[in-house]
């Protein structure tokens, strides 16, 4: 994990604005990155998000002149401050197109429950016959079955449903 360095954050007498802080990243766009952050902000189909790193980048490129400070470029484009650093930090570590796109995670935050094969067996058991002294399945008596079947060793009946709802299944 990159570690975050906010020491332009630490405020003497309370003025933000008034200190000189030393720059970890600087930011000198190419002509090709100008070029590719001006098509993102003149585009119509872009989202606002995008926008604003662009207009980020543009904002702090040192080959122009001094840039305005963090907070300065925070308040002009409508932002915190700390997307500011980020959106500088992804530019500098990993290039324009990575800082200027959306970065979907490349693992789920939670590996899903139910799998492909378990998935197809609670289909089946809901496809079934009900059980006995039942006309028809209830998710609560599908969670149930599919617990003592043990095609799950633990299961909500929320996790039993949303499987049942993926597939537009209706126990009706």
């Amino acid at each position: 994990m990159t570690q975050l360095d906010f020491s332009d954050t630490i405020y003497a007498k309370g003025k933000k604005e008034d200190i000189e802080m030393s720059q970890k990243y600087i930011v000198k766009l190419s002509q090709a990155d100008k070029e590719y952050a001006h098509k993102i902000l003149n585009s119509e189909q872009t989202a606002t998000g995008y926008k604003k790193r662009a207009n980020i980048l543009i904002m702090v490129d040192n080959s122009v002149g001094k840039p305005p400070s963090q907070v300065e470029i925070s308040k002009r484009c409508g932002v915190s401050d700390v997307t500011v650093y980020h959106t500088v930090r992804d530019f500098c570590e990993q290039g324009i197109e990575y800082a200027l796109s959306f970065n979907k995670p490349k693992n789920p935050p939670r590996p899903t429950i139910v799998s492909g094969e378990k998935e197809a067996r609670i289909i089946a058991l809901a496809c079934g016959e009900a059980p006995d002294g039942f006309s028809r399945w209830t998710v609560r008596l599908l969670t149930e079955k599919v617990i003592e079947l043990s095609i799950l060793t633990s299961a909500s009946r929320e996790t039993v449903r949303r499987t049942l709802k993926k597939l537009n299944l209706n126990l009706t």
